[in-house]
């Protein structure tokens, strides 16, 4: 095709997901993703080890193997081997859709049983979702800009009350939460992180919110808030060991409520590799994703092993990689190296861990602005000009701003269903993708019309429309012979 076209091909030169960067530079903005990501991934061992009676010591065990675990499922998603990988700069952590149903297992199974019934639940729902993969991944051309917009933006809104609870102190019940002075330090580092980014230039405005991180905790030295106990308590070498509260136990309503959760996360994956895709100038088409799933689901069922829990995709590595312009895996596979190394060395470990929360929420409300921003932008190729479409994203967004605006919004509904409803970004996919059906797939009356290019907002026909066209070479609005027809 590119040399009917006169174009020159895409094989001759590298795509900048692909490249490689000198060492420092691959190592410091694989630290900026650590850094960004650090209080998202030891969170929600923070809260489930607590509530399976857990003593301090043991729960920092479980978040140092939540690190190991987070590296793994990194290299297999950058790296990959086999089917398995986005081969994207994608990031994955333990997910926060987990956390709620696994303190109600918690609850009850009493302390001694809950973390093995927690872990068997995890493996069995990391194997369902790796065999559903392929079958989930061909629902991507329901993922129109005009969805694959709203969701972004969604992701972004969704993750500013994190930095915004960052911002406060993080822990609502300490003394000095919501306080003059952790805001007033969360406000330093967003102007920070703003100043440095208007007057670097090159690589330094790339790392920006690393060194706005570092200012910042040097800031909040004299101020109080950084605290240095974590090092001198910490051990040097923390193996996690495998099975270490326990062999596995199968509990039917556990595994259920976990296959539930591994569905959502599947959902909110695939809305982040989309939204990646776009940012990164890679389309992410139906092997991309499958692929991506396959590293969700097989890190998943892994990650018990060594304690862990279930992963999925990293909305706030997303708005860093959209800020930073760094575009290439091998950085994002430094990172999962990184968080491999500090799983294994909790002092390593407790140096990051040095950043107050309100030094991380300034950085925060940049970072998850960014994703929202990104989801601006591609709304605005989504041909917004159509009612339906602006139909669509207004209900979407509505739907998905409930529990931001409305937390107790759903608290009479069942509480399996709360796995989904307490999430804005997954109910807000799902009102996008149904809403997109309803008014861009069904009832089409022209089934000989020409597929719309994916940039322009249009929704293709669906699969029984037109005959399938594997490579139809289309070369319009940006998109190259290689681009998936969807």
């Amino acid at each position: 095709m590119a040399a009917i076209t006169g174009q020159q091909p895409e094989e001759d030169r590298k795509h900048p997901v692909d490249e490689t960067l000198p060492p420092f530079k691959m190592f410091t903005s694989g630290l900026q993703h650590v850094a960004a990501m650090y209080a998202g991934v030891v969170a929600p061992p923070m809260i489930v080890g607590p509530a399976c009676g857990l003593s301090p010591t043991e729960t920092a065990f479980l978040m140092g193997a939540s690190l190991f675990t987070a590296g793994i499922a990194t290299l297999l998603q950058t790296l990959g081997f086999w089917k398995v990988g986005a081969k994207l700069p994608f990031v994955n952590g333990v997910s926060f859709a987990g956390v709620t149903p696994m303190v109600a297992i918690a609850k009850g199974h009493g302390p001694h049983d809950a973390l093995p019934v927690i872990f068997g639940a995890v493996m069995v729902a990391g194997v369902l979702g790796f065999l559903l993969a392929p079958y989930f991944s061909r629902l991507v051309r329901f993922f129109p800009p005009v969805v694959t917009g709203t969701v972004i933006t969604l992701i972004g809104v969704s993750l500013l009350p994190v930095a915004f609870r960052w911002s406060q102190g993080g822990n609502e019940q300490a003394a000095d939460y919501g306080s003059l002075k952790n805001i007033a330090m969360a406000g330093v580092t967003f102007l920070i992180v703003l100043v440095l980014r208007r007057v670097l230039r090159g690589f330094l405005q790339q790392i920006a919110i690393l060194l706005g991180l570092i200012a910042g905790t040097m800031v909040a030295i004299p101020v109080g808030i950084t605290h240095f106990s974590a090092i001198t308590t910490a051990s040097p070498v923390g193996f996690p060991t495998p099975f270490h509260f326990g062999a596995p136990q199968f509990d039917i309503a556990a595994i259920i409520s976990m296959c539930i959760v591994m569905l959502v996360c599947m959902t909110e994956s695939t809305a982040d590799m989309l939204a990646l895709g776009k940012i990164v100038n890679r389309p992410a088409d139906e092997r991309t994703i499958e692929g991506g799933l396959r590293a969700d689901t097989l890190g998943t069922a892994l990650s018990p092993l060594f304690n862990g829990f279930a992963n999925s995709a990293f909305a706030q590595n997303i708005g860093l990689v959209a800020m930073t312009k760094v575009r290439s895996r091998f950085v994002v596979a430094t990172s999962g190296a990184i968080l491999i190394v500090l799983g294994l060395c909790p002092v390593a470990a407790s140096i990051i861990s040095l950043v107050p929360l309100p030094v991380l929420g300034g950085a925060g409300i940049v970072l998850f602005g960014s994703v929202a921003a990104s989801g601006i932008q591609t709304l605005a190729s989504a041909a917004m000009e159509k009612g339906e479409n602006a139909l669509i994203v207004a209900a979407a967004l509505g739907i998905g701003l409930i529990p931001i605006a409305a937390p107790e919004f759903y608290h009479n509904f069942p509480k399996d269903l709360l796995v989904v409803l307490d999430s804005g970004i997954s109910t807000g996919c799902l009102v996008a993708i149904v809403l997109n059906l309803a008014f861009n797939h069904f009832g089409r009356k022209d089934p000989a019309a020409p597929d719309e290019p994916a940039a322009d907002g249009h929704t293709p026909p669906s699969a029984g429309d037109i005959p399938h066209q594997p490579d139809r070479g289309r070369m319009d609005d940006g998109e190259t012979a290689a681009s998936p027809a969807h």
